[in-house]
């Protein structure tokens, strides 16, 4: 049976509330301020209530969240207005919003996007190398290389710190 793209208020709402911090730490991870971050999550919610699927199931839904956000960051910084700007200079830290910055945090996103993503949908998402690959489009091995990457890139970044659980 055929079922409408429209969603109502309250499936919206529910939707919302259920991944806006996860699209949230996704935008900032690649924007690294928060105007940016927050135009990309407008964004982000935007598309799913305009042009999202339905989902098969919660993992899918926040898989297609993930992704859309990512790919919607990307497209702004390959923007030519992205190109002529100090990214730099904004990259300050928002105090008393739901994501915590720490050394470690801050080492993540100083990682270039194709480990960054990985990192953050393995360490602080949970998925596996196999799902991550899913979510975005690449093969497995790739996708653990890029883990393992990174990984050292962390270890040289944080030292006596770093620490792979």
């Amino acid at each position: 049976m055929f079922r409408s793209l429209l969603r109502t208020d309250k499936e919206i709402e529910e939707l919302y509330e259920r991944h806006s911090k996860t699209v949230y730490r996704v935008c900032y991870a690649y924007m690294k301020n928060p105007a940016d971050t927050e135009d990309a999550v407008q964004e982000t919610f935007y598309r799913l209530i305009n042009k999202g699927p339905w989902f098969k199931s919660a993992e899918h839904e926040k898989a297609w969240l993930i992704r859309t956000a990512a790919n919607i960051c990307k497209d702004e910084l390959k923007h030519w207005r992205r190109k002529c700007e100090d990214i730099d200079e904004h990259t300050e830290l928002r105090t008393g919003d739901s994501i915590e910055t720490d050394e470690v945090l801050e080492a993540v996103m100083e990682l270039p996007d194709k480990y960054k993503t990985v990192i953050y949908l393995y360490y602080y998402e949970g998925y596996n190398s196999a799902e991550i690959a899913e979510i975005l489009k690449k093969p497995g091995s790739t996708v653990r290389n890029h883990l393992h990457e990174a990984r050292g890139l962390l270890k040289e970044r944080l030292g006596e710190y770093f620490n792979e659980k």
